[in-house]
């Protein structure tokens, strides 16, 4: 963000939001944090948020988390902050620690740790909010001095394990997570940090500054919860991987390696690196020679990146724009799920200007020691959970790109798809595929017929419901497996089932997959006794793929929802169900025979 607080405060007020989405989002504190609203309005609005911020009361974390009934939280807040400074949850370990000796400071750590389960618990039993616990900051001048330091015992420690505590409760608890300040802290520098004449005036402790960077940070969490995290990352070559012209300087001249200015490009590979196996898709869009491209990539002995990293390419003398919409459509993903970094102020403005829904970073090569901190700064792919199919993402998309050629090479469709020997496993949701379920949710958008964001905590309290299942579709083939491709939530009521999410992955559409796990959904709503089935669709700028999904499976189309569904449909149960494409090679699916196991 680089407006003032002022300029901030006036864009809030001038600034039409009229098609933004509401997001409620509730503070619970034990300091004052106001500034910190416009700031976490602002940065919401860039994810096309409208967000309304309800304060608690100050010093009222436990009765608003505990009390029978509270002020603030209810069904329909979507987040929770919460800020406990560490002076008003255990003076003793913030300012006496030197007083204390290691018996009382385990006491006091037992005691704090506990408080956190019991808010927490109190959260959750109102709302399925995420909830975001901002993190005991640890001192600048810790009580033992630089002995602190040298010691497990010190202060630092103490408050450390006390943070390690507070996370672990946290995770036992779906949809909270932990917010380290500390980190942010870091990023601003101490001295920058505090406001130290308004904690001792109100109970303020932060600068604009801290604000600034702490609402960056829940943000983060804000934009993957609601599906705005990016899928994408597009590469310029010349640099940005490496440093100099390949074309022009030749593979030898070119600056990349341990030593500075090559250091810089190296440890921007890394970084890169480390996103890709997060499981963030790379791709290539560079104005070059390709076989001079490939000759770096297969003989520069200090390229860590590999081209078996990247899922896709364009590297040719086209202009960038068309080449992003190319690479949008081989991965069949969307423009606004990419990430482009380029040198060039022309590339970045012209892709600007055409895909304004593309997300561009310019890193000139004058800022290439900042390249990767611009990068990760940015906060653009960080995600709530990170998958097993996350891990193994770059390679889906590869034995995908593999499948999409033979697929095109195919003169009998239904021969092709048969010779893939395609095996879909339906199940239950579970603990093993639970962050992965929250995850699709969060992050699919084109084959999603309703677009409901859920975290972990929500599709846990659907699971645990006697009248909802979850289940999920999971595709292996020849080439490889896939994960999990598919959700599905049903939920049952006065002898139908409707159908709250179904969505598909894109590296799994055009092979029938949809058809199997639709058909299995039905299959499961009729053993569980329904006599029909209603399905909606709720448009976004992103799904009109699927707008005759239902109608083009049998459904009839009943009119608009009274929730706001833009067509509703009905399939009578009576009839047989759709059955499931013929080529698949197995369809492992227990599911009709008996109900979860519920906790």
């Amino acid at each position: 963000m680089t407006l003032s607080f002022a300029d901030l405060s006036k864009w809030l007020r001038e600034a039409d939001r009229s098609g933004f989405r509401p997001f409620r989002l509730v503070v619970l504190r034990n300091i004052v944090v106001e500034p910190l609203e416009t700031y976490l309005r602002y940065g919401a609005a860039r994810l096309g948020l409208d967000l309304d911020v309800q304060w608690g009361d100050y010093d009222t974390i436990s009765s608003e988390a505990v009390g029978e009934v509270s002020k603030w939280i209810s069904l329909d807040t979507q987040a929770v902050m919460v800020f406990c400074h560490l002076e008003g949850a255990s003076w003793g370990l913030a300012r006496q620690f030197n007083s204390l000796d290691r018996t009382h400071q385990a006491a006091e750590r037992a005691r704090v740790v506990d408080w956190t389960e019991t808010v927490v618990r109190g959260i959750r039993s109102k709302t399925q909010a995420m909830i975001l616990w901002q993190g005991f900051l640890t001192p600048a001048y810790p009580a033992q001095g630089i002995f602190d330091s040298q010691t497990s015992h010190g202060q630092l420690g103490a408050i450390r394990q006390l943070n390690d505590a507070v996370r672990d409760a946290l995770r036992r608890t779906p949809g909270a997570y932990f917010v380290d300040l500390d980190l942010c802290r870091g990023r601003v520098g101490d001295r920058h940090f505090y406001d130290y004449r308004y904690w001792h005036m109100g109970r303020a402790p932060f600068s604009l500054e801290a604000y600034e960077e702490i609402a960056s940070e829940n943000l983060k969490f804000l934009r993957a919860v609601v599906g705005k995290a990016k899928k994408c990352l597009v590469l310029d070559c010349d640099n940005v991987l490496w440093g100099g012209v390949v074309g022009e300087d030749g593979l030898a001249n070119l600056k990349l390696g341990a030593s500075y200015p090559g250091s810089t490009y190296q440890e921007f590979q890394q970084v890169v690196l480390d996103l890709h196996q997060r499981g963030v898709i790379l791709a290539l869009c560079s104005k070059n020679n390709e076989a001079d491209v490939r000759e770096v990539f297969g003989r520069h002995p200090d390229m860590i990146l590999q081209e078996a990293h990247f899922a896709a390419q364009r590297v040719n003398w086209n202009n960038k724009v068309t080449n992003l919409r190319e690479l949008a459509a081989e991965l069949n993903i969307g423009l606004d799920s990419m990430v482009f970094v380029d040198d060039s102020e022309f590339e970045i403005n012209l892709v600007r200007s055409q895909l304004p829904e593309v997300e561009t970073i310019h890193i000139p090569a004058a800022m290439a020691s900042r390249a990767g901190h611009r990068l990760l700064s940015a906060g653009l792919f960080d995600t709530l959970t990170v998958s097993a199919e996350d891990a193994r993402r770059g390679q889906m998309y590869r034995e995908e790109a593999i499948r999409q050629h033979q697929r095109a090479a195919a003169t009998d469709l239904e021969g092709y798809y048969r010779s893939l020997d395609m095996r879909l496993e339906i199940g239950f949701v579970d603990d093993l595929s639970l962050p992965r379920v929250a995850q699709q949710t969060q992050k699919t958008n084109q084959f999603n017929l309703t677009t409901r964001r859920y975290t972990e905590a929500d599709i846990q309290a659907f699971a645990r419901r006697e009248d909802a299942a979850v289940i999920f579709a999971r595709l292996r083939d020849r080439f490889g497996d896939s994960g999990i491709v598919g959700t599905c939530i049903l939920i049952f009521a006065q002898g139908e089932a409707l159908i709250d999410t179904f969505l598909l992955s894109c590296r799994a559409l055009g092979r029938g997959v949809e058809d199997a796990f639709l058909s299995q959904s039905l299959r499961l709503a009729k053993a569980r006794g329904a006599s029909a089935v209603v399905g909606e669709y709720y448009a976004t700028g992103k799904n009109a793929q699927v707008s005759d999904f239902f109608a083009s499976r049998g459904f009839e189309e009943i009119g608009a929802g009274d929730g706001g569904a833009d067509r509703r449909f009905r399939l009578d149960l009576s009839r047989p169900v759709p059955p499931e494409p013929e080529y698949f090679g197995g369809i492992e699916a227990p599911i009709p025979l008996a109900a979860p196991n519920r906790a």
